[in-house]
């Protein structure tokens, strides 16, 4: 198999951190690199899953529930963890 080069840019903090990662896996970049491009073959494309963080049904509930209260005057608030504490060994 005859190798070539790939130059790509990239921040140079991103590219010191990485190394640093690598390193302390006992690899350098270009078997990273290498070991990325392979997974990527193998998978049929990224090795990650590569998405948007939408919350699931459950925590919109719980976010919608959450504002309900927080705009409901008639639900009882607590101003401090130690009246809350108080409050709920009653």
């Amino acid at each position: 198999m005859a190798a070539t080069n790939l130059n790509i840019r990239t921040d140079k903090d991103i590219k010191d951190q990485a190394e640093q990662i690598f390193s302390e896996l006992g690899l350098n970049m270009t078997t990273a690199i290498n070991i990325f491009l392979r997974t990527a073959i193998r998978e049929h494309g990224l090795p990650f899953p590569l998405k948007l963080d939408v919350p699931n049904a459950t925590t919109i509930a719980a976010i919608e529930e959450g504002r309900r209260i927080a705009s409901d005057s008639s639900v009882k608030g607590y101003s401090s963890m130690e009246a809350l504490k108080a409050a709920l060994e009653a």
